[in-house]
């Protein structure tokens, strides 16, 4: 496997681990928004920063590799 195959590879497993990951934060998202126990604004607060640094990783991530496989090759 050569260097741009593992690129590929790394970038995909990371899209769709990022996509898993967004997607249940937003079904966490909806289902605390609706229910009546869970104030909204410490919702807010909590989701938003993990939303925020967990795509901020991910893309990160993903640049790099995209860089890395770019100057190797």
């Amino acid at each position: 496997m050569n260097s741009q195959e593992l690129a590929q590879r790394v970038t995909l497993i990371a899209c769709y681990t990022l996509a898993t990951i967004v997607l249940s934060m937003v079904c966490v998202f909806v289902i605390g928004f609706f229910d009546q126990r869970v104030d909204n604004n410490k919702l807010f607060e909590i989701v938003g920063p993990m939303a925020q640094t967990i795509t901020g990783a991910f893309v990160g991530l993903i640049a790099g590799v995209k860089i890395g496989s770019d100057d190797a090759g």
